[in-house]
């Protein structure tokens, strides 16, 4: 009886699963269909799933429009720069709160947490207003600071519990040893916490390269990257969809293929101590 609950348990969360995956896959699918279609086929009614002609002048038409490289190259700079900038703030603090924590840790911890819940437009105004006087405004060093410091409270966190997983005796040996700080840093937690780290850097890149709100509005054209390319798509004439999917499936592709491929890395990281 118990073997039976456990399998039919087994079914009904493997077809969960699947469903979920392919609800969150679909919208995926649809726009890249959409892209090879062309436009009045992109706006068909009913809707035309397969049985249309498939074209690449969508693609030409986005190569010969808008410079990809020029937007790839700052979508690549802005995250993989504010991501390590967030590593490298993210790493003594969480080492911090999570070896040497005071009485109000915790309370940090939720505070900082708190600050993404807060709107982003109510600091637009402010930030903009800084960015111009700094003359920072539509620079991939703006972008960088800004999406470091939206995405901080997500990586200290993830950090923090990585190193709560890590045997205090380590590093205590360590020390004993004649490690320093820095040492004790660098070539012991570091190593050890890699795989938390890593699933971190991923994540953080994948949110920084999906950021709009920010990108858009703290760009014109010189700092813009992928979602500011996409977002071009959009003009008074209207929609054109067709194209619009094009650039959509270009601006995806890479992070898509990143994902794939580091997928592994991805889910042992944030299961990094789930297993004692």
């Amino acid at each position: 009886m118990a073997r039976a609950v456990t399998t039919q348990r087994k079914v009904i969360t493997t077809a969960a699963a699947w469903i979920i995956g392919l609800a969150i896959f679909f919208p995926i699918l649809w726009t890249v269909l959409t892209s090879f279609k062309t436009e009045a086929q992109a706006i068909a009614d009913p809707p035309i799933w397969f049985g249309f002609d498939w074209t690449l002048e969508n693609y030409e038409v986005v190569q010969e429009r808008s410079n990809y490289l020029r937007f790839l190259m700052n979508s690549v700079i802005i995250a993989v720069g504010s991501t390590v900038l967030g590593l490298l703030i993210a790493i003594p603090s969480a080492w911090s709160m999570a070896f040497v924590p005071g009485k109000r840790t915790k309370d940090v911890l939720m505070w900082m947490l708190s600050t993404k819940m807060l709107p982003a437009v109510g600091v637009l105004f402010p930030i903009v207003l800084i960015a111009r006087f700094l003359n920072l405004y539509d620079t991939h060093i703006l972008l960088i600071v800004v999406l470091m410091l939206m995405n901080l409270p997500i990586i200290i966190w993830m950090l923090y519990t990585y190193f709560k997983e890590i045997p205090v005796d380590i590093l205590e040996a360590a020390r004993m040893d004649g490690a320093s700080l820095k040492s004790e840093i660098i070539y012991v937690l570091t190593p050890m916490a890699l795989p938390g780290i890593a699933s971190t850097m991923l994540l953080n890149i994948i949110l920084a390269w999906n950021e709009a709100f920010w990108t858009l509005n703290l760009t014109t054209t010189k700092a813009a990257p992928l979602t500011a390319f996409i977002a071009s798509y959009s003009s008074p004439e209207g929609l054109f969809y067709a194209k619009l999917s094009a650039a959509s499936t270009m601006a995806i592709a890479p992070i898509l293929i990143m994902g794939w491929f580091s997928q592994k890395q991805l889910v042992r990281g944030l299961t990094f101590g789930a297993v004692k």
